[in-house]
């Protein structure tokens, strides 16, 4: 049974990994923030440690001994108000958890650090693949480029395949985010939803297939040294998402248009390409936007 150590297990995230990477007969160990966030379905054992504390981060690592790491901690909100900590969380945390690895007398067999299809920005149209260069639009996406500045650090001493997922959602996701604002409207019946530009495109994936992903990548030797975007290839538009919201509900919202939530030089479509990731674990479990937002609406 391979004993396989998640870093921000208690996420939104991590959750649905933890139970995709249980389910294949894992042993999964956790490190979180805050242990006293309760129990987490499927962990064998918490471990409680700051990731930029570089003796506690070694010190669960020595406990684990993992054979596979997926590293998902970090500041994933690009609006979060604290800058330093962001940085200090994804930038800083992701090297001392890759040193502790790299410092222990057994070394894993793979490590999974997620990025963000962030680092691609906002000033790409189309389909977007591995090979286009990072142009990063905000702080969020500066700290997932460096956290993968990081992991190169590290390459020649860990196992590491680096993740670039777009944007994907499900149970459990913060209202702060776009469809889960739209589910909870709809959910307790709100008759208006203020939005900004419902016109523009993006690549949604569901979270489950995010996490089989992972759990299958964590396994697949050719995945090593290579980045990898997750994601759908299918872009979506924000009217068409409350229009499938209002099919499955049977109930239509009154969109309005809030200046605030408008961005300058919007991107209009932008979707990422699967190609290579499905060359190297197969093929993307397959759930569709509606299947996606039934599953929320109803749930």
């Amino acid at each position: 049974m391979p004993r396989t150590l998640v870093t921000g297990a208690a996420g939104f995230t991590g959750r649905y990994v933890v139970e995709e990477l249980a389910a294949l007969g894992h042993e999964v160990h956790a490190i979180v923030h805050h242990a006293s966030d309760g129990p987490i379905d499927g962990v064998r054992e918490v471990y409680e440690a700051d990731l930029t504390n570089l003796d506690a981060v070694s010190g669960a690592v020595a406990a684990v001994r993992p054979d596979h790491v997926i590293h998902l901690a970090a500041i994933a909100f690009v609006a979060h108000g604290d800058i330093d900590q962001m940085y200090r969380t994804n930038v800083v945390g992701t090297r001392q958890l890759l040193e502790a690895l790299a410092q222990a007398d057994a070394r894993p067999a793979s490590v999974v650090v997620a990025s963000s299809a962030n680092i691609y920005g906002n000033a790409r149209e189309g389909q977007l693949d591995e090979d286009l260069p990072a142009a990063p639009a905000n702080d969020y996406g500066v700290s997932k480029v460096a956290s993968e500045y990081v992991a190169s650090l590290y390459a020649s001493r860990l196992p590491i395949a680096i993740t670039r997922p777009f944007n994907y959602t499900g149970r459990g996701q913060s209202d702060s985010f776009l469809i889960p604002k739209i589910v909870s409207h709809v959910r307790r019946g709100a008759d208006v939803i203020e939005l900004g530009n419902i016109d523009v495109a993006r690549d949604f994936s569901d979270v489950r297939t995010v996490a089989d992903a992972y759990a299958r990548l964590l396994t697949t030797p050719a995945a090593i040294g290579e980045t990898f975007n997750i994601c759908s290839g299918r872009p979506v538009t924000l009217k068409e998402v409350i229009d499938l919201a209002a099919q499955i509900s049977g109930r239509r919202m009154d969109v309005r248009v809030n200046p605030a939530f408008v961005r300058a030089n919007e991107v209009r479509t932008l979707s990422g390409s699967a190609a290579k990731l499905e060359r190297t674990i197969g093929p993307l479990k397959d759930i569709s936007l509606e299947d996606t937002l039934r599953w929320m609406i109803e749930g």
